[in-house]
């Protein structure tokens, strides 16, 4: 090797791999389930392409700014039907759906991460 170092794994990355798991399938639903409106399969595109590039960041060098990032991504999937006009129709189910769950999981990590006492309690004494 020249040099270079392995950075260690954290075991927060998971939440990571959720993320860009999410956004591999959401990547692929336009197909899956041929969306009918042009605008909801560019936006979901465009949204999972996002995620994914920020899950994989987050991944080989995490920072808070990033799970912050991919909080604002599920946001703009959860209210993108209604913004760009696609409500009510079978790719909101699953703009809403994914987005909801990239959030949730950015923000578990953000807690994980920095409140760390929360997660693991330490040892009772008796």
């Amino acid at each position: 090797m020249s040099g270079t170092k392995i950075s260690k794994w954290r075991s927060e990355s998971i939440l990571d791999i959720y993320n860009l798991s999410f956004a591999v399938f959401l990547f692929t639903s336009p197909w899956l389930f041929a969306y009918a409106q042009q605008n909801a399969r560019i936006d979901i595109l465009v949204s999972s392409a996002a995620v994914a590039v920020t899950a994989i960041s987050a991944i080989l060098a995490y920072a808070n700014w990033k799970e912050w990032l991919n909080v604002l991504l599920g946001a703009w999937l959860v209210v993108s039907p209604w913004v760009l006009g696609f409500a009510h129709t079978r790719a909101m189910h699953f703009s809403i759906g994914i987005g909801s769950a990239v959030a949730f999981m950015a923000v578990t990590e953000l807690l994980v991460v920095n409140y760390p006492s929360a997660a693991n309690p330490p040892p009772e004494r008796r």
